[in-house]
């Protein structure tokens, strides 16, 4: 049996590592999504917040970048990245103080429309490491304005210190982030049963082998051929 303590050392390194690769996923996808906002910017507004010629722009690239790439592209996908831009357009200034935050968290706050709010839920988020849900839990609540607002602040904080335990990130979470999956183009199918693997396998094989012609045939699904001691042949 195998030292616990080093069984344990491993299973540490090997979790340090994941969420390195996680975190370094999270940061390239955030600095790729402002960049494809601050290039549409720049080509349909020329570096204006208003658009002289609608959407149009935004659609045509949906669909050369769909046809390129799986996921993480669409229409709606661009314009989020747009206003991304226009909400956080000195992010490459202040991006290194706030390391620790996902496009989910950018795009849950696309919808707060005061600057200072914004900044402040970075912040806020960064350094307490606020989950998404618990991020998009405190915009929906103004938890910003009712902070500004209350005489005993203490109070409105640990009311949702208390509403928002349940809401903290699950040990390697992570390794199922949809969108770590949409920006490396990872297939979101990947999961299938045994079974389900046997049965394509199979449904290709006999295909394969009914394309051969004569002199091949397709006896059954796991049918026995052999047995010896300790051996079992089955196809």
């Amino acid at each position: 049996m195998l030292p616990m303590q080093f069984v344990d050392d491993v299973k540490q390194i090997v979790d340090h590592g994941l969420r390195e690769a996680y975190d370094k996923v999270n940061s390239v996808a955030v600095h790729t999504y402002w960049l494809i906002g601050k290039r549409i910017v720049e080509e349909e507004q020329h570096g204006e917040r208003r658009a002289e010629y609608g959407s149009k722009l935004i659609t045509l690239l949906a669909e050369e970048l769909s046809m390129a790439f799986a996921k993480g592209f669409s229409a709606r996908d661009l314009r989020n990245y747009r206003q991304f831009y226009l909400c956080f357009s000195d992010l490459e200034i202040w991006y290194t103080r706030v390391p620790n935050l996902k496009w989910s968290h950018y795009r849950t706050l696309l919808a707060v429309t005061s600057e200072d709010a914004r900044y402040w839920y970075v912040h806020e988020a960064s350094i307490q490491s606020w989950s998404v849900r618990t991020l998009a839990r405190n915009v929906g609540s103004q938890y910003y304005q009712r902070l500004l607002q209350a005489p005993n602040k203490d109070a409105v904080v640990n009311e949702m210190l208390q509403l928002t335990k349940p809401l903290k990130d699950e040990p390697q979470g992570f390794l199922k982030d949809p969108v770590v999956a949409e920006f490396l183009q990872l297939p979101s199918n990947s999961s299938f049963t045994e079974t389900e693997l046997e049965k394509a396998i199979i449904r290709h094989l006999k295909d394969f082998l009914l394309e051969m012609g004569r002199g091949f045939a397709f006896m059954a699904e796991q049918y026995h051929i052999a047995q010896m001691p300790g051996i079992s042949l089955w196809i």
